[in-house]
Formats: C-alpha cells, sequence, structure tokens
C-alpha cells in the first residue's frame, strides 16, 4: 500500500473519511453476520467443522467492525481518547482469532479431520475473496489518511479474513480434489501467526504508518 496523503484532523476531509469508515464497517458487519450464518448453516449439514468455525469467526470478527461504528458516532469523531480505546478494542479481537484459530487447526491436525466438500462452503469462501480484501484496503487507506490505528488494523482484519476464506477453499478443494486434508488447517496455524504480529501492532498503534 502506497503513501496516502494526511488531512488535518477534524477538517471537512477527515469528517467524510471518517463518515466513509463507519459506513464501511456497517457493510463489513452485515457481510460477516451474512458469511457467518451461511457457514454455520452449511457446516452443521455437511458436517464440517471447518465451515462451522469459518462462521464462528465471522462473530469475533464483526465486533471490531461494532468498535470502529462506536468511534466514529457523535463527538467521539474527533475524541484522541475515544481512539486510543477503539484501537485497543481491535487489538484485541486479534489476540481472541489467533488462539481460537490455532486451536481449531491443531485439533483438526491431531484428529485428522477431513473438511467435507460442500457447494455453498465453497462458493462462500470464494465471495469472501473477494469482497473482504476490497473492504480491508478501502479501511486501511482510510486510516492511513485520518491517523486512525482502530480504522486501519481493522481492515487488517478483514484481509485476515480473506486469508482464513484462502484456507478454507484450499481444504475443501484440496480434500474433495487430491485428498490433501491437512492443507486448512496448517494454512490456519500461519494466520495464527500472522494474527498475533498484526495484533501487537495494532496494540502500539502502528498499523496505519
Amino acid at each position: 500500500m502506497g503513501a496516502a496523503q494526511v488531512v488535518t484532523h477534524g477538517s471537512a476531509d477527515y469528517l467524510r473519511l471518517a463518515r466513509r469508515a463507519r459506513w464501511l464497517s456497517w457493510a463489513s458487519l452485515g457481510y460477516m453476520a451474512l458469511e457467518g450464518a451461511v457457514a454455520v448453516a452449511a457446516g452443521i449439514v455437511a458436517g464440517s467443522i471447518a465451515l462451522i468455525g469459518f462462521g464462528l469467526d465471522s462473530a469475533i470478527e464483526g465486533f471490531a467492525s461494532l468498535v470502529i461504528v462506536w468511534r466514529f458516532t457523535g463527538r467521539r469523531t474527533l475524541s484522541h481518547h475515544a481512539e486510543e480505546r477503539a484501537q485497543k478494542l481491535v487489538a484485541v479481537q486479534f489476540f481472541i482469532l489467533a488462539p481460537y484459530v490455532a486451536v481449531e487447526s491443531v485439533r483438526a491436525l491431531v484428529n485428522a479431520s477431513h473438511p467435507e466438500t460442500s457447494v455453498v462452503g465453497i462458493a462462500l469462501a470464494a465471495a469472501s475473496l473477494v469482497v473482504m480484501p476490497y473492504l480491508g484496503r478501502a479501511k486501511q487507506r482510510i486510516g492511513s489518511r485520518i491517523g486512525s490505528s482502530a480504522t486501519a488494523s481493522e481492515g487488517k482484519q478483514n484481509l485476515l479474513c480473506a486469508y482464513l476464506a484462502a484456507a478454507l477453499l484450499a481444504g475443501l478443494l484440496g480434500n474433495t480434489l487430491f485428498g490433501a486434508w491437512w492443507l486448512d488447517p496448517v494454512v490456519g496455524l500461519l494466520i495464527a501467526g500472522l494474527a498475533v504480529h498484526e495484533g501487537r501492532e495494532a496494540w502500539r498503534g502502528d498499523a496505519c504508518c
């Protein structure tokens, strides 16, 4: 991501971008609610732990979107204190997400759990690979321009969601086509490590730099 032009705190451009950040977070929340419901339902039907886990992960990430909506509502839009609180709250979501993904990945490896074939799951993962990177990059650009590490960090969570979708897709397709059931949990472990790294950056406020 290239260097973004920083706007003055409280300026008209700042307020416009803050509103856009809020609406992007509403869009993320709406998509993740749908994503989570479809994933859990499809996972139950197919008996797929990977799909159910993907759906539950959407709930964790949805909280980060709510934090950004809270951050840019009313007087908090111009509050440095609200930014600091939002920054920490978003960082915590990375630390919740990392052990969850790691434990589920290890469990899948130990139990040799084979992701089940699900046409709905494959379509959902493919859709998330398109939608979440767009939302993530847009929020990172806005976060850089208005100096909001919380916004940029939430964008990184959207990108992590895309990585999880890629892992899910690899697991579903790899198992179906090649019997490579271990792809999903191995990629999940890598993502868990990345989540810890991103969480540390978010906690320090380095995400938008």
